[in-house]
């Protein structure tokens, strides 16, 4: 993986960082500055490969190498000057740039290993990452308010949808909306596919990999 793939995809998995460093005890400013350290310490050096738990999934190679580095960082005190030489992407632009969404349960959250708090957030940020692409297809096709209305149900049973609520409140036919939600349903799975597609290193990893997260996000949500 190359250096700028691994800034960006960095960028966009530094919530799972953050909730699991919090989870092993940290305080919130410790913890953010711990997860711009580790993000360096991975662009700078050779963290990844010295891991290498389960080669091909990136989810693993980064949670075992985030495992190493809170280990050394302890026994270093964090003496080093924080961030060393490199500059990030700021603190406040990570948050305005990627909030969370997804709902997750309170008490789900809270009775979490660190480990399944991060395979939590993991899976909350790939789905969110497909959602917001969906979101800007649907804008640029000028259907924005086909996916506000549709959105909130592309996980959910057909037993616990209405239809005719949808269909009221976007001024079409029944059958449009089940059309609809079906073309959104497909695209989302396309984009989400695309996504854990980054984060593993063969196309038969994805399947297992989208399987772990659903469950990770079902565990999330009790």
């Amino acid at each position: 993986m190359g250096r700028t793939a691994l800034a960006e995809l960095c960028q966009l998995y530094w919530r799972p960082i953050f909730a699991f460093i919090c989870r092993c005890g940290h305080s919130t400013t410790d913890a953010q500055d711990l997860t711009q350290d580790f993000f360096v310490a991975v662009l700078e050096g050779n963290l990844l490969q010295s891991a290498d738990p389960e080669r091909g999934r990136f989810r693993s190679l980064l949670l075992k190498s985030l495992q190493n580095f809170l280990i050394d960082a302890h026994q270093k005190h964090c003496t080093k000057k924080r961030g060393g030489d490199l500059e990030f992407v700021s603190w406040d632009d990570w948050m305005a740039e990627a909030p969370s969404h997804l709902s997750l349960s309170k008490q789900a959250v809270d009775s979490s290993t660190p480990e399944r708090l991060f395979d939590i957030r993991w899976a909350a940020t790939v789905v969110e990452r497909a959602l917001a692409r969906l979101h800007e297809e649907c804008a640029a096709q000028g259907r924005r308010r086909v996916f506000d209305g549709l959105s909130g149900c592309l996980a959910a049973d057909r037993a616990d949808v209405s239809y005719a609520d949808l269909a009221a409140g976007l001024g079409v036919t029944e059958p449009d909306v089940k059309r609809l939600l079906h073309q959104l349903r497909v695209r989302f799975r396309t984009l989400l596919r695309e996504e854990v597609a980054q984060t593993v290193e063969t196309d038969s990893d994805v399947e297992d990999e989208i399987r772990h997260l659903c469950a990770a996000l079902a565990a999330g949500s009790r």
